[in-house]
């Protein structure tokens, strides 16, 4: 009751004449983030739903949650186990005071893989709040409009995307980008044409590569390189798969790997590192942050899905377009690409497909709005994602590549489908 009464007493001098009349929108968008408006739709000729934009976001975040927990402790899981194999007891700067205060170096301890994750999680995520917060708050004030609870959404997304090592001042320039020229300029939340956390990490991939691709940046530690899996099936798993930047550190790193010398490509390869299909769908293998366990996606998916937030048929639109093609690919095989034979359950739990397909391809603003759109663009998604994989070796991912893609053709997709039912309903009203 205390910080309620504290923001009634203080909105007269928010709103009207009031002396901090022009960031009445910080006002506004502190007290809706804490209690509902006065304002409320009331009265029998309005239809009312208890869902806003807050409680969905809310919800969002709330689905996000177990790949986020995982991402944390995958992120330390790798860094420790990356630790041990090279002899490095301890982490310098403050990264290493904060991990010895809380916890330690233990691979074997989920409170140290968490805070050992935490620790590079939550710079990333605090700039990522700063910096888009500033922009969206910028632009609210410009125009004397609410500031929308979306961007709890997109900041999180667009870091869970990422990977650990990534320089900070990248971060505030990738989600600047996301929020700037991919919504605020086209008008703000629910107007944006593409989905501002991917339109960020497209950016940071184009505009700097070797920060966000490769293989030196899954791992968080210093000049330690390790290959995805998705990269090991062109690289080869062996002497080259994985190596580390240091000459001291090489011996040690390949004598880690279970095929030493030998290369072998394709789903072997990744076998052969010692990664199985059930390491993958539990998400214990480098990559991005919150990408790589489709467990905790899944649970994600089923908050969304029963809370009825995210479309069912985008989701399965996507899985239905990644198995048609794969098994395409898979008849038509090839001696020279590994990726022709890799079957749809691995390309499930690889790289960023799951992700993408339950909170990206899903985001209601910039994906097809009919029922019939949203089967249309969840299987030219899964579509893409596997010719971007298979066809295109330089770029082994494809998944950001597609859901963007998508985004593009989506209000041409709502167009033919709604020109196709105007036209069968004059023809049924003709005969």
């Amino acid at each position: 009751m205390g910080i309620k009464r504290i923001i009634d007493d203080n909105q007269a001098k928010f709103t009207g004449d009031g002396k901090y009349q022009r960031l009445v929108v910080i006002y506004q968008a502190f007290a809706g983030f804490l209690y509902n408006p006065r304002l409320l739709t009331s009265g029998l000729t309005h239809v009312r739903d208890s869902l806003d934009l807050k409680r969905i976001m809310i919800l969002v975040v709330l689905a996000v949650l177990p790949a986020l927990f995982m991402g944390l402790y995958n992120t330390g899981l790798q860094a420790n186990q990356a630790m041990a194999e090279v002899g490095l007891h301890s982490v310098d700067s403050w990264r290493g005071n904060f991990i010895a205060v809380f916890a330690g170096y233990d691979a074997d301890s989920v409170w140290h893989n968490l805070i050992h994750g935490l620790a590079y999680f939550l710079p990333i995520y605090l700039v990522t709040l700063v910096v888009g917060g500033f922009w969206e708050v910028l632009f609210a004030v410009i125009r004397k409009r609410e500031i929308n609870e979306g961007f709890l959404v997109t900041s999180l997304l667009f870091v869970l995307t990422l990977p650990a090592t990534i320089p900070l001042w990248q971060v505030a320039l990738g989600i600047s980008f996301g929020v700037v020229i991919a919504k605020e300029v086209f008008g703000g939340t629910g107007r944006n044409f593409v989905n501002p956390a991917l339109a960020g990490r497209a950016f940071l991939y184009f505009a700097y590569p070797a920060q966000i691709s490769g293989d030196a940046v899954w791992t968080a530690v210093d000049g330690y390189t390790g290959a995805t899996p998705l990269a090991l099936v062109f690289t080869g798993s062996g002497g080259d798969a994985v190596t580390a930047a240091s000459p001291a550190w090489g011996d040690a790193v390949n004598a880690a790997s279970p095929l030493g010398q030998q290369a072998v490509f394709g789903v072997e390869a990744i076998e052969g590192a010692g990664i199985s299909w059930l390491d993958a769908f539990l998400g214990f293998l480098p990559g991005a942050m919150g990408e790589t366990s489709t467990l905790a996606i899944l649970l994600g998916a089923a908050v969304l899905l029963v809370t009825r937030i995210a479309s069912w048929r985008i989701m399965t639109g996507v899985f239905l377009g990644m198995m048609a093609l794969t098994s395409l690919f898979n008849f038509i095989g090839s001696d020279s690409n590994p990726m022709y034979a890799m079957p749809w359950y691995w390309h499930l739990v690889l790289g960023g497909f799951a992700f993408g397909a339950v909170f990206m391809a899903t985001d209601p603003v910039s994906a097809a709005m009919t029922n019939t759109g949203k089967w249309i663009y969840g299987v030219l998604i899964g579509l893409m994602i596997i010719l971007i994989r298979v066809i295109n070796p330089a770029y082994p991912e494809g998944t950001m590549l597609a859901i963007l893609f998508a985004n593009l053709f989506a209000p041409l997709i709502d167009y033919f489908v709604v020109r196709a039912n105007i036209k069968r309903r004059l023809q049924r009203d003709v005969s």
